[in-house]
């Protein structure tokens, strides 16, 4: 394989795929190894690698400094492409941020339910507390209801998040694959949770290969067990050369 693997464009979940998932959102650790890994990696796609998160792009810039890699953040609704940054305006969400004040009012007693506030979006947590879970999927669509059309319910592991409509995995990964480097290339895109599976329906219609980290159904035509797995298969491929996902390891 050439130093330039130029038929390819790679698009890395982060929470419970490039890093493990922990109880509280904010006390995720990135690998020390992996920002190296992923800058080599940039380098042999020619540049075409690109985070593609739930998390805001001002999150993960500042778990990956002093490394800038392409991204797309809030499930889309923020993007970086190429260099190019467009950000969500929380300002242009004003119900949404009125829900986010009611929402931290309502939980404020429920010991464990954690309102993770990321602006343009807002989430939901019960890892921390998994006998209220029907509480708080109960509070988040009862939010939506009350948003209107505009805004729906994504679902994640021990998460429920309140988000714009337009917002979806799937459709920023399609509007990457309109522009360079990545137009023309074949798509892989990893991921772990239900917010992955549109991304995978995406990549998969392009003729490219979905890669499921971890245990539940999906619609991924690749399975690994662990972010760890994935970090070692990334690794191979940055250093190596030896392009993985061929099946269940690399």
């Amino acid at each position: 394989m050439s130093d330039v693997d130029d038929d390819y464009a790679l698009f890395l979940d982060f929470d419970g795929t490039l890093v493990d998932i922990v109880e509280r959102p904010d006390a995720v650790a990135v690998d020390p190894g992996l920002p190296d890994v992923l800058t080599r990696l940039q380098d042999r796609l020619g540049g075409a690698l690109a985070i593609i998160s739930g998390r805001p792009v001002e999150f993960l810039d500042g778990r990956f400094v002093p490394h800038e890699f392409d991204m797309a953040g809030l499930h889309g609704l923020e993007h970086r492409i190429a260099g190019r940054l467009s950000m969500c305006d929380p300002d242009e969400h004003p119900t949404l941020r009125h829900t986010v004040e009611r929402l931290s009012r309502i939980v404020a007693d429920k010991e464990g339910v954690l309102i993770e506030d990321k602006g343009c979006s807002v989430a939901i947590h019960w890892r921390l507390a998994p006998h209220e879970k029907e509480f708080a999927l109960a509070t988040a669509h009862a939010a939506v209801e009350a948003l209107g059309a505009d805004y729906r319910v994504q679902h994640g592991k021990a998460v429920a998040e309140i988000l714009p409509s337009a917002a979806g995995k799937g459709k920023v990964i399609e509007r990457f694959l309109q522009e360079a480097p990545y137009k023309g290339r074949r798509p892989i895109f990893v991921g772990d949770d239900l917010t992955d599976e549109n991304g995978f329906k995406t990549v998969n219609a392009h003729g490219g290969l979905s890669v499921r980290i971890g245990a539940g159904e999906t619609i991924a035509k690749v399975r690994l067990g662990t972010p760890a797995d994935l970090r070692h298969c990334l690794s191979t491929w940055a250093f190596e050369g030896i392009l993985p996902f061929k099946g269940d390891d690399c």
